[in-house]
């Protein structure tokens, strides 16, 4: 197993432990990450979602599998199960992840998965319908968004407070 192989199971495993402090660690300063959810995230606000995600997710799962990598460049598929906490309804996620590495350390993340599936399963009947129309996904966004902006707020949160923090 190359280094960069080494990274990404150290960040799943820190995952699967929610511990978010460690996430953190295997993210450069200038990391972008992006999925359905949350398209375009920089730096410590990325770090940010994940420590959200982690801290929200009590009933949480992760397995994740068919980790690869070489010096610039790398992927993996994982699974995420929880329960989707505005709802209560349970949410089974299937993501393919690819990566971008800078310095030894993930410059890059991009996550991607079924976004209308989702809806269906963490919002029910109304995500079902939300998904049929183009501006359903981006309503999730929207929402993913500004919760993630309230978390930060709430808890007075900075690039100080993440170890790739920087503005």
């Amino acid at each position: 197993m190359n280094n960069h192989e080494q990274l990404l199971h150290r960040f799943y495993s820190a995952f699967q432990r929610k511990d978010h402090q460690e996430m953190a660690s295997c993210y450069h300063p200038d990391v972008t990450f992006g999925d359905p959810a949350f398209p375009h995230l920089e730096g410590w606000r990325a770090s940010a979602m994940w420590m959200m995600l982690c801290e929200r997710g009590k009933d949480l799962e992760l397995e994740f599998r068919d980790i690869s990598a070489d010096d610039t460049t790398g992927k993996a598929f994982w699974e995420a199960r929880y329960t989707f906490s505005k709802t209560g309804l349970k949410v089974h996620n299937k993501i393919n992840a690819a990566f971008k590495f800078k310095d030894g350390l993930i410059i890059e993340h991009r996550d991607s998965f079924d976004v209308k599936k989702w809806m269906g399963m963490a919002l029910g009947f109304k995500g079902k319908i939300l998904g049929l129309f183009p501006f359903g996904p981006k309503m999730v966004q929207k929402t993913a968004m500004g919760g993630l902006e309230q978390f930060l707020q709430k808890r007075n949160l900075g690039p100080g407070d993440f170890p790739n923090g920087r503005d």
